[in-house]
């Protein structure tokens, strides 16, 4: 078999619909558009669930809209347990979390929560702490200390 021999399967291969060539092409006249309309118009398209300029479902039904807290405070969360990395009795900064890698940045607050198990005693300093983690690290021994958020707000 050679490349010039090769061909599409049967049926694969499918012309373009070519319309506006006259009425005898079958896709003559309208084109295809109905007559008359928005949508047989040029530039006739409209948004998904355009309902002719009346107040679409979505915005008739509140409560489907949803609703998006613009104050809403976004934390960096880590759990206890990725605060083994750091040896006993040494002091857990959101500075330090982000040389280690835990944290990608400062730009948002960090805040402990309470999944793993924190095996030695550490000085904590957060900005926020969940009840469960502040337990945990106090159980082992540590201290918890929340600090003000220097993080970039908006």
């Amino acid at each position: 078999m050679r490349q010039d021999e090769l061909s599409p399967a049967p049926g694969s291969k499918k012309s373009r619909k070519r319309v506006g060539r006259g009425d005898s092409s079958g896709h003559g006249s309208y084109s295809g558009r109905g007559s008359k309309g928005q949508k047989a118009r040029t530039g006739g398209k409209m948004p998904r669930g355009f309902e002719g300029g009346q107040l679409p479902l979505i915005k008739r039904l509140p409560q489907k809209r949803g609703f998006v807290n613009i104050f809403r405070t976004e934390y960096s969360v880590v759990n206890v347990g990725k605060l083994n990395m750091f040896e006993a009795g040494s002091e857990v900064t959101p500075e330090r979390l982000v040389a280690a890698g835990v944290v990608k940045s400062l730009g948002h607050p960090i805040k402990i929560l309470g999944d793993g198990e924190v095996s030695h005693p550490l000085v904590v300093k957060a900005n926020k702490f969940s009840a469960v983690a502040k337990a945990k690290i106090e159980a082992a021994g540590g201290t918890v200390e929340e600090v003000e958020s220097e993080a970039k707000t908006g």
